[in-house]
């Protein structure tokens, strides 16, 4: 048994939505790192660019700015991407959205908004780009990995309802999304994180050291636990993980 390429990346390509900073990017420059060809998207044009420009610097990494929110948005992305590949590797339904609201004021805006980008786009996005992650299947198994929360595991005290009911539903649909796409030896999972520092989770950024007290582990994540838990199943190494949803989040839901 040779397990020296176990978490390789060599030769496969990536997409990774919402790919311009926080989660996204920490998964797309450890995808790079480990020698894959990446495309990450982001609404925001520029940000988009200007992070691809930065990964650069890693591996080959390209801009392909979108606002999947939408179902035209989606089309748009899958079809800017057949341009430039025959296949995808590997996939990554990161873009997602959140909204607080205390619950006899929580609007329908905010309820639509989230619930289509964080479960819906996942499933159209997937569905989309289905024929060329099962190209990439026919020589080894293609991966989708769906971006959730441990907000969809435990309870969160936040009044972030659609948040916590669209990650438990990307839970879910994980499962079922898995049973289907194996046969096309599409290997479908998810993570779940806990608290790491972005522009959607500001109290592990702005005020790390009081939300690293309330973690078992006693910190916040970084970069590098993103991207380990995101390489192990896109890699060989996660090949047989399937349908399954990988939580990292420093023991916070074993205290929930």
């Amino acid at each position: 048994m040779d397990t020296s390429q176990l978490f390789s990346l060599k030769g496969r390509t990536a997409l990774v939505t919402g790919g311009s900073r926080g989660i996204g990017r920490m998964i797309a420059e450890g995808f790079l790192a480990q020698g894959a060809r990446v495309y990450i998207s982001a609404r925001k044009a520029d940000a988009c660019d200007q992070t691809a420009k930065e990964l650069s610097a890693i591996g080959p990494c390209f801009s392909l700015p979108a606002d999947v929110s939408s179902l035209s948005g989606v089309q748009g992305l899958v079809d800017a991407f057949s341009k430039r590949e025959t296949q995808l590797d590997i996939l990554v339904n990161n873009a997602g959205a959140a909204w607080g609201a205390d619950f006899d004021e929580f609007p329908e805006s905010g309820w639509d908004k989230v619930v289509n980008l964080n479960m819906k786009t996942p499933f159209f996005l997937t569905q989309a780009l289905k024929p060329l992650l099962a190209k990439a299947g026919e020589k080894q198994p293609a991966k989708v990995i769906n971006i959730a929360s441990i907000d969809g595991i435990a309870v969160n005290p936040m009044e972030t309802y659609s948040y916590a009911a669209s990650k438990a539903g990307l839970i879910h649909l994980t499962k079922r999304m898995a049973t289907h796409l194996i046969q096309h030896n599409i290997v479908t999972s998810a993570i779940a994180p806990g608290a790491f520092a972005s522009e959607m989770n500001r109290a592990a950024r702005d005020q790390a050291e009081a939300v690293a007290a309330r973690i078992p582990a006693k910190r916040i994540g970084v970069d590098e636990d993103m991207a380990g838990a995101a390489i192990f199943l896109a890699s060989r190494a996660g090949d047989y993980v399937v349908g399954n949803t990988l939580i990292v989040d420093g023991g916070v839901t074993l205290g929930r």
